[in-house]
């Protein structure tokens, strides 16, 4: 009589057992955007972006000191209509 085939595939061995697990808890979750799940982000939240500005912008809002990032996206919001 012939043996069914295994049906799941267990290491045999306590090292390929081991690394088997290992691997499985040290797996990265896969990453998931919330804003593409329609999940509200965190209010108030800013993000780190790198941006390239013509120096002639950037000088005027540098010109009245500090808060010029804060006076960019101020201005950026104006423009985005929101």
């Amino acid at each position: 009589m012939a043996r069914p085939p295994e049906r799941t595939r267990r290491p045999t061995d306590a090292r390929s057992a081991a690394e088997a697990a290992f691997k499985q808890m040290t797996k990265k979750p896969e990453r998931t955007d919330e804003r593409t799940l329609g999940m509200p982000g965190i209010p108030g939240a800013k993000e780190l972006v790198s941006l390239r500005i013509d120096t002639d912008v950037l000088q005027h809002f540098q010109a009245e000191g500090p808060g010029w990032q804060e006076r960019i996206n101020q201005a950026l919001r104006q423009a985005a209509g929101k």
